[in-house]
């Protein structure tokens, strides 16, 4: 990969990460602002149904912020777009689609196959 498509992903990436972060901090935001004690059951039930929803999801989101820091330090050890597995290059087109990619879509669908066998058996 040349370095102006390492440039590319790594902006992209740092974006990736900003917005969010910028998410993150408007949930916070909200979160401090809303009244956590409404007086009616159904209400209270209700938001915090939405708030655990919503936590749920920026835990995802933090984890996806690991996997983002994960790929940069890759560029910067020039690992980046690299199988992890193979040591073969990954496309630019997952790479496009999924920027923290780990795997060719190959080795990927063997992981999966390997899991869901463990999984079953």
């Amino acid at each position: 990969m040349c370095p102006m498509q390492l440039e590319y992903f790594r902006q992209r990436l740092l974006a990736w990460k900003a917005q969010i972060l910028s998410e993150a901090e408007t949930t916070l935001n909200v979160l401090q602002m809303e009244e956590l004690r409404k007086p009616d059951q159904n209400d209270r039930a209700t938001s915090e149904a939405g708030w655990s929803i919503e936590l749920r999801a920026r835990d995802r989101q933090r984890k996806v912020i690991a996997k983002i820091d994960a790929a940069l330090r890759r560029i910067d050890e020039g690992d980046y777009g690299y199988c992890t597995v193979t040591g073969e290059p990954i496309s630019l087109r997952r790479l496009e689609a999924r920027p923290i990619a780990t795997m060719t879509v190959d080795a990927q669908e063997q992981h999966e196959r390997a899991e869901r066998v463990s999984r079953d058996g």
